[in-house]
């Protein structure tokens, strides 16, 4: 089952048991997804996966805002939707297992100091690509490369 059918039918059922929270979540998925099949190009499970990570980011920087502005009803709503959205997302890897990977990436690129950051960057977002927030890897490859 793809995404659009996992989507449509937790819609229904979100509707069936009328969790508005879950259905409002989940129709902006839906509408991600109709965006990105309006715009002509290929929708593949890695860009279904950025949307989502996208969605996920943008409702806990909302949630941020909303936090600053004591907004805390709105901070809520926010922060629901993103652990929605999250439940559609492959689980994420702990910090241990994401500075084990950078530390190969780190020796079979041969970076020795921050200069070498994007080489490492590029490698490593396309191998955790889903499975790590680019902040938390970004944060681990600055410290590896700085010490």
């Amino acid at each position: 089952m793809n995404l659009t059918e996992k989507i449509n039918a937790d819609i229904k059922n979100a509707m069936l048991a009328k969790e508005k929270e879950t259905l409002d979540a989940l129709r902006a998925i839906k509408a991600g997804i109709l965006l990105a099949k309006s715009s002509g190009e290929p929708v593949t499970d890695e860009s279904e996966l950025k949307m989502l990570q996208k969605m996920v980011k943008q409702r806990r920087e909302s949630a941020e805002i909303y936090k600053t502005q004591n907004r805390d009803d709105l901070v809520k709503i926010e922060l629901d939707q993103a652990a929605i959205i999250e439940t559609y997302l492959p689980a994420q890897m702990n910090q241990e297992d994401i500075t084990i990977i950078v530390k190969r990436i780190i020796s079979q690129t041969g970076a020795a100091s921050a200069k070498d950051m994007g080489k490492v960057m590029g490698m490593a977002s396309k191998e955790l690509a889903g499975k790590a927030d680019n902040k938390i890897v970004s944060t681990i490859v600055k410290e590896l490369l700085n010490s």
